[in-house]
């Protein structure tokens, strides 16, 4: 797919949907002897998501596991939906896209793995980290250039920002 193409794909883009292990952070979670799980985020990847937000496109997480330090973090950066703890993806989707009255074909969706793959064959635009597992590279229309935890989610704002709008972001 050339970059016009997907500048062109993505330009009807309303809600950008992130998977949150191994997109937001490079998958891996510290807990303490105490039970207390500690992740890393990007400071650049909050800028990027603070972007989307300003220039009116909806921003999500949806991801199986609950986390403290994620509620944290997307309360931080003001993440309007924030789903955590669900066990279908998809369905947790298809409420999000009928409360804000979109399409799945004007939303995309960052993952990494095996169960991300169903909501990824559903959206508009799907799209891999560089750390994603084969089969969902295979199967996405991007894949990112870093992994994640390490800037693929800011590379997905930027990519989405720029398809949206001719000015530089």
């Amino acid at each position: 797919m050339t970059r016009e193409d997907t500048a062109n794909r993505l330009a009807g883009i309303r809600l950008v949907a992130f998977d949150i292990d191994g997109v937001f952070t490079d998958g891996r979670f510290y807990l303490s002897d105490d039970g207390v799980e500690t992740k890393a985020f990007s400071t650049q990847d909050g800028f990027g998501i603070r972007q989307l937000l300003k220039a009116g496109i909806d921003v999500a997480v949806i991801s199986g596991r609950r986390s403290a330090a994620v509620e944290k973090r997307m309360t931080e950066l003001k993440v309007p939906h924030v789903i955590l703890g669900c066990a279908d993806k998809t369905a947790a989707f298809d409420v999000l896209a009928e409360s804000l009255d979109i399409t799945p074909e004007e939303a995309a969706f960052v993952g990494d793995d095996i169960p991300d793959l169903p909501l990824l064959s559903k959206v508009g635009y799907s799209i891999a980290v560089a750390n994603a597992v084969s089969a969902i590279k295979e199967y996405c229309d991007y894949t990112t250039e870093r992994s994640g935890g390490r800037g693929a989610v800011r590379e997905v704002c930027e990519l989405v920002l720029a398809a949206v709008s001719e000015e530089p972001r």
